[in-house]
């Protein structure tokens, strides 16, 4: 079975779609654990709602929080508490999967004996239209590729936990705890395996360009300087291929 785990705060817009497109899977055996961390907007009455109305398919788990001052690693930890499958996938609540994501990936997965795999994937609208700019991945990645390239995007995920051990996959509460997460995988010893199939459509809501960039450059220093240990020339180094690779995929 796969677990998908999903962490939902202020979701409303986004959350029905998101819905349709875990159910849309041609993959029929999975659980799906959504972590609701006390929205603001309508999107806890609204699952509440379900639940009540026995609407709510039985594979789908809803936990509610009312206290989580740690954000999406907070809410994903805590699904990572619940989930009973063999493999264990994350999904962000506003991004879309295709019908065959999880049915593909699990063919990959066991094709490749890969513990960790992540997938190509699409950026999206507001309204998560695909855009046609594509993120292609590479086969695999090592610790070391994968400090100049943060190319493995949350959504497209995939995890053996026979093959790796799930405290790995707890998240650390610091900015861009993903990819923090991804890095000590692959430290440990892992291998991401990438399969270059587009399953996802990472939506991409309207926001302010230029501070995106200035936020996104402090956080892969910090993860360079404070939680890698790196020093100041290996973390230039890295920061230069990183920031080479992320101009071209928004290209």
């Amino acid at each position: 079975m796969i677990s998908v785990v999903t962490p939902v705060y202020n979701a409303i817009d986004y959350i029905d779609r998101t819905m349709e497109a875990v159910l849309a899977q041609d993959h029929s055996d999975w659980e799906w654990i959504m972590v609701e961390d006390g929205s603001t907007d309508g999107t806890r009455e609204k699952l509440k709602g379900l639940i009540s109305s026995g609407a709510l398919d039985p594979r789908i788990h809803i936990v509610f929080m009312d206290e989580n001052p740690h954000g999406a690693a907070g809410g994903r930890n805590r699904g990572l508490d619940e989930v009973k499958g063999r493999y264990i996938a994350f999904l962000d609540a506003d991004d879309i999967w295709s019908p065959d994501k999880l049915s593909s990936q699990l063919r990959f997965m066991e094709e490749k004996g890969a513990a960790f795999g992540f997938t190509s994937y699409e950026f999206g609208d507001e309204d998560a239209r695909g855009t046609g700019r594509i993120v292609r991945v590479p086969k695999s990645l090592t610790y070391r590729k994968a400090l100049s390239r943060t190319v493995i995007f949350t959504s497209t995920v995939m995890f053996d936990t026979e093959k790796i051990d799930k405290k790995l996959l707890y998240m650390p509460y610091i900015a861009s705890e993903d990819t923090a997460t991804w890095w000590n995988i692959l430290r440990n010893g892992y291998t991401a395996e990438g399969l270059d199939k587009v399953l996802t459509v990472y939506r991409r809501p309207r926001k302010s360009l230029s501070s995106n960039k200035l936020v996104a450059i402090r956080r892969i220093w910090d993860l360079y300087r404070l939680n890698e240990g790196l020093g100041i020339f290996k973390s230039l180094y890295y920061m230069a291929g990183w920031a080479i690779r992320a101009t071209l995929r928004r290209i």
